[in-house]
């Protein structure tokens, strides 16, 4: 039976989802490529029987991965969150897994109304990397200054002009700010790992990995204190020369104001 139109209550749902990057090209949908806005897209049209419009909190690339990305849709349908989330996860690959969907206010924007989000590298530094995490981190044996590193690692904290550290983007024409906000960035050795984690405003195109490669290039004693602070000073001329591999990112958490959309993302 159709739905009277006049009739038809909208409702804007917000989702956290974690998933394996590994097979996808990234968050944003692409004409004949997998993607996780895509796929997502895909099976939501499949419940609501009508396309459906998935907005994220932003695009991660080529085989990054999340723990828990935000995004959010308008369905009609009026299936309880709970049997959604079920529904969901049941149509779903298993590298896609929907961790939980809540109710919020119509004009929910995933991406406008984040306040932060914390990114992740994963750098295995032992002489050999298991076959079954080397789509997970980035293994470098090589040897490195890893105290300067760590030491070097805060210089990017506070509010710094990031252009440096972009890639170039199709939005550049439209000379969007690329002063961005960090509020930590640290390095940590965890065994035979280096993490770096970075907590910041926005983030823009490849620049967490492009921080992680300067940092490398930090251990190899090619960067010292002076250039790395020069790098985050408006009209610095150069660019970062490292960008590193996919595998190693992770999307960790997206953040919003405190008791706006149910409650606070912090995690």
């Amino acid at each position: 039976m159709r739905l009277d139109p006049g009739k038809v209550t909208l409702r804007r749902l917000k989702v956290q989802i974690s998933y394996d990057g590994a097979a996808y090209h990234g968050w944003q949908v692409q004409p004949g490529q997998e993607t996780i806005q895509g796929t997502l897209q895909r099976i939501l049209g499949e419940i609501e029987r009508a396309p459906v419009l998935v907005a994220g909190s932003g695009r991660t690339d080529a085989g990054v991965h999340a723990l828990a990305q935000v995004a959010a849709f308008t369905l009609t349908n009026r299936i309880p969150v709970e049997n959604l989330r079920q529904a969901m996860n049941q149509l779903l690959p298993r590298d896609i897994c929907v961790l939980s969907i809540e109710e919020t206010y119509p004009e929910f924007d995933p991406r406008r109304h984040a306040v932060a989000k914390t990114y992740e590298y994963r750098i295995v530094r032992s002489p050999l990397c298991s076959p079954f995490e080397r789509r997970y981190v980035h293994h470098h044996p090589y040897p490195l200054d890893e105290s300067a590193m760590i030491r070097l690692a805060p210089v990017l904290e506070g509010r710094h002009d990031f252009s440096a550290f972009a890639a170039a983007d199709v939005r550049d024409g439209f000379g969007y700010s690329k002063v961005r906000t960090i509020f930590s960035s640290v390095v940590e050795q965890v065994g035979e790992r280096l993490i770096y984690r970075v907590r910041g405003s926005g983030f823009l195109k490849h620049m967490v990995r492009n921080i992680v490669g300067t940092l490398i290039d930090v251990g190899k004693g090619n960067i010292d204190e002076a250039r790395l602070r020069a790098m985050v000073e408006p009209g610095f001329p150069g660019k970062a020369t490292l960008r590193m591999p996919a595998s190693g990112l992770f999307l960790v958490s997206v953040e919003y104001p405190e008791g706006s959309v149910g409650g606070s993302d912090r995690s």
